[in-house]
């Protein structure tokens, strides 16, 4: 499973309510975003929905909109009486829509950086940045 039983102490959530992203969205992009980065791995346990809302000043409500996203997904595993926990699930394997489905999320990604005055090369060393340890081109 994951290195540790309970992923939440180390991974934080944060909310930018500027952004124009809707919280729950912003949630489920941190939750994805955070797997990638293996700052969230396999078994990771995170916080329950209440908590995370009363961490976050939010409705619960918003929180279960998320996980339960999520969790249609295949990304987590709500297991009744003991939380919610990153599943084991690999995503499909559909090259062709993966493939495009990247594509769409790099030129968005792209597109948002050049609004704000940032180049690829500057998106390409935040991402560097972002890989575990021994990964790091720096």
């Amino acid at each position: 499973m994951g290195k540790s039983s309970n992923g939440a102490g180390q991974f934080q959530f944060g909310l930018d309510l500027h952004s124009g992203v809707p919280v729950y969205r912003q949630l489920i992009d941190q939750v994805r975003a955070g797997i990638a980065a293996a700052s969230l791995n396999v078994g990771d346990q995170l916080p329950t929905v209440r908590q995370l809302a009363v961490d976050l000043s939010i409705n619960p409500n918003t929180v279960m909109r998320a996980y339960r996203e999520l969790e249609l997904g295949g990304v987590l595993e709500t297991h009744q009486g003991t939380g919610t926990f990153i599943s084991d699930k690999k995503p499909e394997k559909k090259s062709a829509e993966r493939e495009r489905r990247l594509d769409q999320m790099a030129a968005e990604v792209a597109a948002r950086a050049g609004a704000a005055g940032f180049t690829v090369e500057d998106l390409i060393d935040r991402l560097q940045d972002m890989l575990p340890g021994p990964a790091k081109r720096r």
